[in-house]
């Protein structure tokens, strides 16, 4: 695929930008909320403040990290999400670790009752 991209002529050059897709970051924004509005999607609802959001590429990618950390939160697997994100620091990386009250009460449940699953 990434062959064929680049036969075509790879990244569109505009206004002394190269976009990879041929759109910019407003145009890519609209087609997720777009697609999410199709599909049938929800919109989001922070937990913790009860503000409504619409699903949009900042939104995925938050909830990708969440996953990622999710399923590894080792070191090794901190720092590769933090390459794969782009950032600089590992303290950017760690704000995913952050944990929702039901995961911290079973964590301190498995802490102190000893058990192992």
């Amino acid at each position: 695929m990434i062959k064929e991209y680049v036969e075509r002529g790879g990244p569109v050059e505009r206004n002394g930008k190269k976009l990879v897709f041929g759109i910019n970051r407003h145009r890519g924004w609209q087609i997720v909320k777009e697609c999410a509005e199709r599909a049938g999607l929800p919109k989001l609802v922070n937990p913790e403040t009860g503000r409504v959001h619409s699903v949009s590429p900042h939104k995925l990618r938050d909830a990708f990290s969440i996953m990622a950390v999710k399923r590894n939160d080792s070191g090794d697997g901190l720092r590769m999400l933090q390459e794969h994100l782009g950032h600089h620091s590992i303290v950017t990386t760690m704000k995913y670790r952050k944990v929702a009250g039901e995961e911290h009460r079973e964590w301190y449940d498995k802490l102190w009752n000893g058990d192992k699953s």
